[in-house]
């Protein structure tokens, strides 16, 4: 056995010096075969004695787990890397919008906007209106797409309501019950089926976070800091990462981060720390990080709240960053503007497993 690991300790340190190459790379180039291990198999037979009954065997049996055996396949973060320069694939004038608030994908080809007139339209990569909700407040990040298609949005009255996958049938999915508390921003939860809504009280000037499950029944409610102050002013913007944590643009303020169970993380007030923030439109994409827009930039964190990059400055293709939203099933950025534009970059580039060579994304 020492000589066995002896030899992976040899191995560790050809591996260790030559840090630049693969770990696939690595094992490809190595010509000598390790060692076989003969290990000694251990076994014991069943005795069969008067003891042994039907009922015995059939509750041993039924403790046998089966595992069902599939491909390997390296997962997301190991494939998914980020490209050096964002790259613009396409760019949309919407008609009939003036500004574009909010985005919702349905399919990797149709979105929700919203515009400043507070109506919710779905349109296609031709920036034709294909479908209009004409009741929706006067919130920022007002409306949410869930997984079943459907388009769940705050309504002038603040009830939230549920549009049918056909629009054909609007339901109410959440009544406004308490006068005091306005709902302004929702989020529907991939990973849990949870709905996030970002609420404001205008008696106190506060803010809250609250958890509803696929029942419309409450579950969390997210307030106050650790130390006992109030966590947010105005959350106009709601999202959450892989992680679990809930992601809130607090205007005015900073982007605002708690764990799943609502403890407070951190929160951003702009790069250098402190310099002042005035958060829109966030979203976070599949390597967790966090991506903020101020109307000038679109700046990218990671998890943890650091400063990485301005992932995108003011453009005349962009204009001022309003609102985003990150496509999961194509890894592409909708990016909507003060004005009618929506453009759409690809940041992030799928990488070969073998060779390492990037591959391009398409649209599905």
């Amino acid at each position: 056995m020492i000589r066995h690991i002896v030899s992976l300790q040899r191995y560790v340190y050809i591996y260790e010096q030559r840090r630049v190459i693969r770990p696939l790379q690595f094992l490809s180039s190595i010509k000598t075969a390790l060692p076989q291990i003969h290990p000694t198999l251990h076994t014991s037979q069943l005795s069969m004695t008067e003891s042994l009954n039907k009922e015995d065997v059939m509750e041993s049996l039924s403790a046998i787990q089966i595992t069902e055996r599939g491909n390997r396949r390296v997962g997301n973060q190991c494939l998914l890397k980020l490209t050096s320069v964002p790259e613009l694939h396409q760019s949309l004038t919407l008609t009939g919008v003036g500004c574009c608030y909010h985005i919702s994908c349905v399919t990797s080809d149709r979105v929700w906007v919203r515009d400043i007139d507070n109506n919710i339209m779905l349109t296609d990569t031709t920036g034709v209106p294909l479908h209009r909700v004409e009741d929706s407040c006067s919130g920022f990040g007002s409306h949410t797409v869930n997984s079943e298609s459907e388009l769940i949005y705050i309504d002038r009255n603040y009830n939230i309501n549920k549009l049918s996958k056909d629009m054909k049938t609007t339901t109410t999915f959440i009544e406004r019950t308490d006068s005091t508390w306005r709902p302004q921003c929702v989020y529907w939860s991939p990973s849990t089926g949870d709905l996030l809504v970002g609420m404001y009280n205008y008696d106190t000037e506060t803010g809250k976070v609250t958890r509803y499950n696929q029942s419309g029944q409450l579950t969390q409610t997210i307030q106050y800091h650790n130390t006992g102050r109030g966590l947010y002013s105005y959350p106009i913007y709601i999202t959450e990462n892989n992680n679990g944590d809930v992601v809130v643009s607090d205007l005015f303020s900073a982007v605002v981060v708690t764990e799943r169970g609502g403890r407070h993380r951190f929160s951003y007030t702009g790069h250098p720390s402190g310099s002042g923030l005035q958060p829109r439109g966030i979203c976070t994409d599949t390597l967790s990080h966090i991506l903020v827009c101020d109307g000038r930039t679109v700046q990218m964190l990671d998890k943890d709240g650091q400063f990485l990059s301005y992932l995108l400055t003011e453009s005349q293709e962009m204009g001022g960053p309003r609102s985003l939203r990150y496509d999961v099933n194509t890894h592409r950025l909708w990016v909507g503007s003060w004005y009618n534009k929506v453009c759409v970059y690809r940041y992030i580039t799928r990488q070969d497993a073998l060779t390492g060579k990037s591959e391009s994304l398409s649209l599905m």
